[in-house]
């Protein structure tokens, strides 16, 4: 039988929702904290390796302070998402800003905090020397277009809106050079959920090169490359992780042929993984609120898509387990659902499945990322808590569920009667 091992017992579930009614996410802290020394320890081979923890991944404080204990910094692409790093005392360098139609606020907000500020477009050098002036750092965003292939999840390249064109970059990196910037990054971000070791390696060969380019042209030296991030997980109990040495091994041969060989040492390496670092070790757990037999079987549950949607959004697999009866044999065909008016509301279609009754409690795993993140108000529904297990076995509430007075509190509900 194919299954995925869960950090905690039936008995521990028991104990929380006792405490904290279903639904809700929960995060393994153990996990999170042994996963990140792992990535750590096999990047540091590196030259000045630095991971930036994409926030958008899991925006939860909690979260974001036992990595920055971890030695992470944080990868930001918003205000609140810039405030949420400040509030865990993480600021200056440790945070990479990098988003798109970035507002005149935010790109002010990054430089009060010394952030590290992406640009996403060639225009936008001019707008930020505008509205806040040019920093001493800045990084670009490269989109290599047809030189490099994307996967399903991001799409290909030259279709993508993110970055600049190979020959905008030279445009920009002149333009700051002569404006008298002194410190240069370069950035790139082509895949997400790519399992494929050798992706990464390629990625890293191809800016290699690129910074190569740029400085024997331009004659500036650059400080950094950030590979970006995309590292995928294995969803499907199947797949293997991807090992975090053989891409740390590939960089460094390429770093030794491109940058050593030209003089362009030293070059720290950054990545800026979300997905792979939490998203393992994150659970939505449900509960079973009604059995429906027509023209298929149904489990459904207290869950929705507005708690995790990316098997409607992708047909995402994330696999599932009915605590308790780990041990049966799945010989029961049924689509998993949630209660939203939306027939793609279904975590699973056609999963086969132990015998499932009302009450029986769901794991979903793999929710660690772009899980709770994703959620949203549709129908009505309420985002549910977050809960972290703590490493000794204690657990605490670190984001209460919504209450429908939640939904209610940005409408002016009292000017309704006045209203004609």
């Amino acid at each position: 039988m194919v299954s995925k091992a869960l950090p905690f017992t039936k008995e521990k579930i028991s104990e929380i929702i006792a405490q904290y009614p279903t639904p809700f996410h929960l995060y393994d802290e153990n996990g999170i904290r042994e996963n990140a020394r792992r990535l750590k320890e096999a990047f540091s081979i590196l030259e000045g390796f630095q991971e930036f923890f994409a926030v958008k991944a899991l925006p939860n404080p909690y979260i974001i302070k036992i990595l920055k204990e971890e030695g992470f910094g944080a990868d930001c692409s918003s205000l609140p998402e810039l405030l949420l790093a400040e509030n865990t005392g993480i600021v200056g360098e440790s945070i990479m800003f990098s988003s798109n139609d970035t507002p005149a606020d935010e790109f002010r907000k990054a430089k009060e905090l010394g952030a590290i500020i992406n640009l996403d477009d060639v225009s936008h050098i001019k707008f930020l020397e505008d509205e806040a002036g040019l920093p001493e750092l800045v990084c670009c965003r490269y989109n290599p277009g047809p030189l490099k292939e994307g996967n399903a999840i991001i799409g290909r390249p030259e279709e993508a809106k993110y970055g600049f064109t190979r020959e905008q970059l030279f445009e920009g990196y002149r333009y700051m050079r002569d404006k008298g910037v002194k410190r240069f990054g370069l950035h790139t971000m082509v895949a997400s959920n790519e399992l494929n070791p050798r992706y990464f390696v390629e990625t890293a060969k191809l800016l290699f090169e690129l910074i190569a380019d740029i400085s024997g042209e331009l004659g500036i030296k650059f400080e950094f490359v950030n590979l970006g991030g995309g590292i995928g997980i294995p969803y499907h109990p199947k797949q293997e992780p991807v090992p975090y040495d053989v891409i740390a091994r590939g960089v460094r041969e390429e770093y030794a042929k491109i940058i050593e060989s030209n003089g362009l040492a030293p070059l720290k390496i950054y990545l800026e993984c979300g997905r792979v670092i939490t998203g393992p070790y994150g659970y939505l757990v449900t509960t079973v609120r009604h059995m429906k037999h027509i023209y298929k079987d149904y489990v459904g549950t207290d869950a929705c898509m507005a708690n995790l949607m990316r098997p409607g959004l992708y047909g995402a697999y994330h696999h599932i387990t009915v605590l308790g009866k780990e041990d049966e044999q799945p010989c029961f065909k049924y689509d998993v659902t949630g209660s939203l008016c939306e027939n793609n509301d279904k975590f699973a279609i056609d999963r086969m499945l132990p015998q499932v009754q009302r009450g029986d409690i769901l794991v979903i795993h793999d929710t660690g990322a772009h899980g709770y993140a994703m959620g949203f108000n549709y129908n009505g529904k309420l985002r549910s808590a977050e809960i972290l297990l703590r490493q000794d076995g204690s657990f605490a509430q670190i984001r209460r569920a919504e209450t429908v007075d939640d939904y209610f509190v940005t409408l002016d509900m009292a000017g309704l009667n006045s209203f004609s």
